[in-house]
């Protein structure tokens, strides 16, 4: 009965939907305010009715109610109860159900909290999240309804994925599709404009939050994403360019972008017809990344489905919408004049610069993840793997982190980068010591551990710097005093600078040994030694453990015992690899037990990572610092963005 209430919920979801999408649409032609009026309970019923489906779905997950066959495929009875839980999203069709709950839950926040829009703007904007809503809700009842039965319910189920059971997978999937989806929010903002034909500062002001909001939850994903590959897998990297990766990578990179190209034409109403571009770019890359997981082109260790059908249905879907919305963007063109002027040197180059490199960035990762599709079709097969994307992503990313702290401070419409560069010495010095530093510790190494912490250096002193000058040096006081949104900014700029110095310092610094050891033996492993005391076979509540005992000293010092396992999943037969960490603020020692050896021995691999964690806090610097600039009111409401458009240039939020 559960599921059929949750089946009909998503029906009458589809309805609402398909009411949200013509009804308002009808109604801001005709200057109907009634029908206009009526998007905003029909996306919140949306909500509702998506969240009733998705609860009907967890209960059945919790209650092990293996007559409905999506449980049965993806739970087990002595599975824990999170990953139950989690088991709810961890497959094609729930992954949908949570795509669609989430995509109808930005809908109905709209609805709730921009009171003070333009009626218009308002209702054609939730009618395009609709008519996306509908889209999905016709996808899940046509493709991959969740909720069909089983005629001869089995006994128990056939358990999860081995590889998403694990805390880290659990809260990974919310993030990053709350980020995707946020996308979509943008996405409806834009197209909402081109049909009114007018984007100016208040356009802007509405659809910072949102950006803002989907590219903190981007961010919080893709960090616990790379975070579970770095424990899980077993492979000891944090990044691999696989094509899931990728597929959130890009729209991140996008909505970077479009955050700071709205900040241009909130402040100078200049690069209206680029940002636009950009909103729509963002989400038909979120879209991408859906066909990608879902159609089963691209082989991925985390990809949700292999059903061609489905694939070309969302192929469908992308070229509608996105196809849909280039389409009006090209017609529209005309009506999107830049009011503003700048020079060269100037603010609103910087962010210029800022947005070419980070679409530029985002093209060439396209290129190299679609690259082996498109040779398969020509007859060929290659792959294209780290070595292409490292060479040819870095060196954006380099010129990216240079012009910063510089574009920073630069004032609007024209500045002087002389005095901007004398501003910014106290960090360039800084920069220089740390480079000088790290060069005297890394004598006969790769230079990329230089030029890395050298970056991130400059990156984090230049926020700094920037703070203190945007303070006018007025002290302590007035620095507490400076707006939230200039705080977020600077923290997010410095969380960027310790990614840097731990990409660069883990790829060129960290140690490796591959070998066989027996039970008792000692060996060494850059500074530490390390002994296999024991290997035993551990029972888990639904996997065996193979568990190796192991101790690490430093110089005769015990550092600690670490226990990584190999574990194999009776039900599924899939083994999972755990590895065993000991965590520190400048490095992390990480073992892997393998499998036994024919001559006796297990495999062995260790390895000494620096500063590897350094990468994680600078992502959630990164996250903490969107979140700050969020809770600033002024953004967070757009205050003032129901102001009639003016001749003269709106009050700026914050400095950016």
């Amino acid at each position: 009965m559960i599921a059929e209430l949750g089946h009909f919920a998503l029906v009458l979801a589809f309805a609402v939907a398909l009411w949200q999408t013509v009804v308002p649409l009808v109604g801001a032609h005709r200057g109907h305010a009634a029908a206009m009026e009526s998007a905003r309970p029909a996306a919140l019923a949306q909500f509702g009715l998506v969240g009733i489906a998705f609860a009907a779905l967890t209960v059945a997950f919790v209650t092990s109610d293996f007559s409905v066959r999506l449980v049965y495929e993806n739970s087990h009875t002595l599975k824990p109860m999170i990953y139950k839980i989690s088991g709810v999203w961890g497959n094609h069709e729930g992954s949908m159900l949570l795509w669609v709950l989430i995509l109808a839950l930005f809908g109905a926040a709209a609805a709730s909290f921009d009171h003070n829009m333009p009626p218009t703007l308002r209702a054609r904007a939730l009618a395009v999240q609709g008519a996306i809503g509908a889209t999905f809700l016709a996808f899940i009842l046509f493709t991959s309804n969740p909720f069909l039965r089983m005629e001869s319910p089995p006994f128990d189920g056939r358990d999860l994925n081995p590889l998403l059971q694990d805390p880290g997978l659990a809260l990974h999937p919310p993030f990053l599709y709350l980020g995707y989806v946020g996308l979509s929010m943008t996405f409806s903002f834009a197209v909402a404009a081109l049909i009114e034909g007018r984007v100016d500062a208040a356009w802007a002001r509405w659809v910072r939050p949102w950006t803002l909001a989907a590219w903190v939850f981007l961010t919080i994903g893709i960090a616990l994403g790379s975070w579970w590959a770095y424990y899980e897998l077993g492979w000891g990297g944090f990044w691999f360019w696989d094509p899931v990766e990728n597929a959130s990578f890009m729209p991140w990179l996008l909505a970077a972008a479009l955050l700071h190209s709205a900040i241009v034409v909130e402040k100078r109403e200049v690069l209206k017809s680029w940002t636009i571009l950009l909103a729509i770019l963002a989400f038909a890359f979120s879209l991408i990344g859906t066909f990608i997981v879902r159609s089963g082109v691209l082989t991925s260790v985390h990809s949700f489905a292999s059903d061609p059908t489905r694939g070309v249905f969302i192929l469908v879907i992308l070229g509608v919408f996105v196809g849909g919305a280039l389409t009006l963007f090209a017609a529209r063109a005309g009506a999107m004049t830049a009011r503003g002027v700048f020079s060269t040197v100037s603010r609103e180059s910087a962010l210029l610069l800022n947005n070419v490199l980070l679409a530029v960035a985002a093209f060439v990762v396209f290129i190299g993840t679609i690259w082996p599709l498109l040779a398969e079709t020509w007859g060929r097969t290659l792959s294209v793997g780290p070595p292409f994307f490292e060479q040819a992503f870095t060196p954006f990313m380099v010129v990216l982190a240079l012009a910063l702290p510089i574009g920073a401070i630069l004032p609007w419409k024209r500045g002087q980068i002389g005095r901007a560069v004398r501003v910014m010495m106290p960090a360039a010095t800084f920069a220089g010591a740390v480079m000088v530093l790290v060069f005297a510790v890394s004598t006969g190494r790769s230079g990329l551990a230089v030029i890395g912490a050298g970056l991130g250096s400059w990156l984090i002193a230049g926020a700094v710097v920037e703070l203190w000058f945007r303070a006018n040096k007025g002290g302590v006081a007035r620095l507490m005093r400076l707006p939230r949104a200039d705080w977020g900014k600077a923290v997010a700029h410095g969380g960027l600078g310790v990614t840097f110095i731990g990409i660069a310092l883990l790829t060129a610094w960290q140690t490796e040994d591959i070998r066989v050891a027996q039970v008792g033996q000692t060996f060494p492993v850059g500074r530490y030694e390390i002994t296999l005391e024991a290997v035993d076979e551990v029972p888990g509540p639904n996997y065996i453990s193979t568990t190796a005992t192991m101790r690490v000293t430093q110089g005769g010092r015990e550092v600690g015992t670490l226990r990584p396992e190999k574990r194999v999943y009776p039900v599924q037969a899939m083994p999972t690899t755990e590895a065993a960490m000991h965590n520190g603020i400048f490095r992390d020692v990480y073992l892997v037990i393998g499998d036994a050896q024919a001559g006796g021995g297990w495999a062995v691999r260790s390895y000494i990572k620096p500063f590897v964690n350094w990468i994680w806090a600078g992502a959630a610097l990164m996250a903490l610092g969107g979140l700050l600039s969020l809770s600033d009111r002024r953004i967070r409401v757009a205050a003032g963005a129901a102001r009639a458009p003016a001749t003269r240039r709106p009050k700026p939020v914050a400095a950016e």
